[in-house]
């Protein structure tokens, strides 16, 4: 039977949205199996269609979504006392949301002045749902015994029955000194309901500023204002408002990251000084020019250029009084069609969660396995135990820059950047990153010669001549290979701006396979909507041997093992079993032969066709006595034009995120990016790389060749 936690507001502000999705996320990561529901919907403002909850969980999160019925509809059943058929169609809601699930997070209703009937609604639902409860507060604005009321009287709406399903609850908006679970205890000493252990405190959630921070299109849209210049007007965010008025002298200093600027239209002097700081690449939210007085033309085409670095320019007719009062009495609300800012938020949210004693709270066995949001999160934690030094050697590649920055500050691993610094810096402050300051930069140019002789020693079998060893060096990709191969790193990420080849081949020359690998291989991890699975080999071998083949599946399945991944190794035919024959099921059967003689204590089986290993009841007809049809996690493929296929058809179609190719059988990782990665690609390719150092094997730069 499915668990139910129904999430009910103790007031008007609790943020009930973000903190509901936040506990999702927090529970994927833990690998429990996590269904939504919203049962009754509730908003009405122009900028929140579609119903948020429901559109940021399947947008985000890909989970199968339920309609929430319209809370007009609902409001008038309960007016026509048709109550009972609308239960029914939350119950109908609740089976189709739960399949498949072990916990449900229902999320409630907000009470407002206009939604009188909010509080019966919620307690009709938790009953309906059989729901355990727990209450959101919110600590802003409140003194302790304010908060302590808050809960106190959201507890007794629910009635005696539905309280003792109560759990406990969580705080949003939590003093952060001295940290936010001691302030909000320390808050919450005089409630009766947390007095001797009655209830648990599952979250104390810090104010934080940044995830307030809407984009300037939602600004332009809020004023109704005409767009001058868009620039990155769906990019920038509005960090703080100031109201230009002063001499330019007066207020340079406004002109910083961040900044949405409000001036009158007709100070010429002040949008000449904003232009100027925009050709500096400076990334301001915006400028809006304000009133009814005509824009100068002249001034207008003068600056025409300095709007092209990106500044959104606006233009409202309001004065700038009544545009700045406006723009500060702007909802919080995070806008449908901003993703990026929920899926920070539910992040956000997801870290200052009791996480471990939300899980104890269920009742049935959940079935932990890795989902997508568990292998993220354990990706980027366990890299950061390792505290890894990571080399990318396209340094001031913008993607690449910013990777780096957000790995140093998250503490995923010491990323060193090969590049020019000056570059670096330069490309940094245009695009509004921080460059911490103890991120690595290596400048190329004044570290090559102290490889050359190295390279040399290395290459001397193959006659290399230090000339040709400089020249090779000139390449920012074969100098970080040398610095790994000389111990001087734990493993490098390359590829968003090189193909395939210029990563992997001087990988293979300088640093070369570990000991006892037949092959150097690849493989990808594919987060499928609720599982990760392994792919091998997509990206390196085009047609492996028997032999190959076994020992790609042999790293494919240590590799699943190391991130967490149980490996059930299907070995991928067109073939199931013995019901097919020719050359190629020949060599599929034999590399599981050969597989499992090897490795006797791995879960290996093959041929079998791909809906026979990923489908259990496809597998009870083709394969009924496999240990690993119907349940595979690795997936091996006969060779590089099926595996190659498959996986990009997968990832196409299904619209699945794949990370990878992750090299297998090197000395020390070498990792592929795609050209058209992600930065959030690149932070996890770099986070596989820090964890795959962990089993490194010692290079012998004298003795390689």
């Amino acid at each position: 039977m499915t668990h139910t936690f129904f999430l009910a507001p103790a007031c008007n502000d609790a943020g009930l949205t973000t903190v509901s999705l936040g506990m999702v996320r927090a529970m994927e990561r833990l690998g429990v199996r996590v269904g939504f529901y919203k049962p009754i919907g509730q908003g009405s403002e122009p900028d929140v269609s579609p119903e948020r909850s429901t559109h940021f969980i399947r947008k985000i999160n890909g989970l199968p979504t339920v309609e929430p019925i319209p809370l007009a509809d609902a409001e008038r059943m309960f007016a026509n006392n048709q109550t009972d058929e609308l239960l029914a169609q939350v119950v109908k809601g609740l089976q189709r949301a739960s399949e498949n699930a072990d916990l449900l997070i229902v999320e409630g209703l907000v009470p407002t002045a206009r939604d009188s009937n909010v509080i019966q609604a919620n307690l009709q639902l938790i009953r309906t749902l059989n729901a355990e409860v727990i209450l959101v507060g919110c600590a802003a604005n409140r003194k302790a015994n304010e908060l302590c009321e808050d809960l106190e009287l959201a507890a007794r709406n629910l009635g005696s029955a539905v309280q003792q399903r109560l759990l406990g609850a969580i705080i949003n908006q939590a003093p952060a000194e001295p940290d936010p679970v001691s302030s909000v205890s320390r808050m919450l000493e005089g409630s009766s309901l947390f007095k001797k252990g009655g209830l648990d405190l599952l979250g104390a959630i810090p104010r934080e500023e940044s995830l307030l921070w809407p984009r300037t299109s939602d600004v332009a849209r809020m004023l109704d204002a005409e767009i001058y210049h868009a620039g990155k007007m769906r990019e920038r965010r509005v960090q703080s408002i100031h109201l230009l008025a002063r001499m330019v002298p007066n207020m340079l200093q406004a002109f910083a990251p961040g900044r949405l600027l409000v001036t009158p239209a007709d100070r010429d002097d002040v949008v000449v000084a904003v232009a100027l700081a925009g050709m500096k690449k400076t990334p301001m939210a915006g400028l809006i020019l304000t009133g009814d007085t005509a824009l100068n033309p002249d001034i207008m085409e003068f600056t025409e250029s300095a709007w092209h670095a990106g500044l959104p320019v606006l233009r409202v007719e309001t004065d700038s009084f009544e545009t700045a009062s406006r723009l500060f009495s702007m909802s919080n609300k995070v806008p449908a069609d901003d993703l990026e800012r929920m899926t920070i938020a539910m992040d956000f949210v997801a870290g200052h969660l009791a996480v471990e004693r939300l899980r104890e709270r269920l009742n049935v066995p959940v079935e932990v396995r890795l989902s997508p949001a568990a292998f993220f999160h354990r990706l980027t934690e366990r890299a950061a135990k390792g505290n890894r030094r990571i080399l990318l050697p396209e340094g001031d590649e913008r993607r690449t820059i910013e990777a780096a920055a957000a790995c140093q500050r998250r503490g995923i691993a010491r990323c060193v950047l090969i590049a020019k610094p000056q570059i670096v810096r330069e490309k940094a402050l245009a695009m509004g990153v921080e460059i911490p300051e103890d991120l690595e930069i290596v400048d190329p140019e004044q570290a090559r010669d102290h490889y050359i002789e190295s390279m040399v020693e290395l290459r001397k079998n193959k006659g290399l001549s230090p000339q040709a060893a400089a020249d090779n060096l000139t390449d920012n990709v074969v100098l970080g290979t040398m610095m790994l191969a000389l111990g001087e790193a734990d493993g490098l990420v390359s590829g968003a701006i090189h193909s395939s080849a210029n990563t992997i081949r001087p990988a293979l020359q300088l640093i070369k396979t570990r000991p006892g690998a037949e092959v150097v291989s690849s493989i990808f991890f594919m987060c499928l909507p609720d599982q990760v699975v392994v792919y091998g080999d997509c990206a390196v071998n085009t047609d492996p041997n028997a032999q190959e083949l076994a020992d790609i599946a042999i790293q494919s399945a240590d590799s699943a093992q190391r991130f967490d991944i149980p490996p059930r190794v299907a070995m991928i035919s067109y073939s199931t079993g013995d019901s097919g024959s020719g050359a190629d099921v020949e060599k599929v059967r034999e590399a599981t032969r050969l597989a499992k003689e090897k490795r006797p204590d791995l879960c290996i089986d093959g041929p079998l066709q791909y809906d026979a290993a990923a489908i259990a009841n496809v597998a009870a007809t083709k394969a009924p006595d496999s240990p690993v049809a119907g349940r595979a996690t690795v997936f091996i493929f006969p060779d590089l034009n099926t595996g190659n296929t498959t996986y990009k058809a997968v990832q196409r179609s299904a619209n699945v995120v794949s990370v990878g190719p992750m090299l297998q059988g090197l000395k020390r990782p070498v990792n592929d990016l795609s050209r058209g990665a992600l930065v959030e690609d690149i932070i996890y390719t770099i986070a596989l790389t820090a964890i795959q150092a962990e089993d490194n094997v010692e290079v012998q730069p004298s003795t390689a060749s």
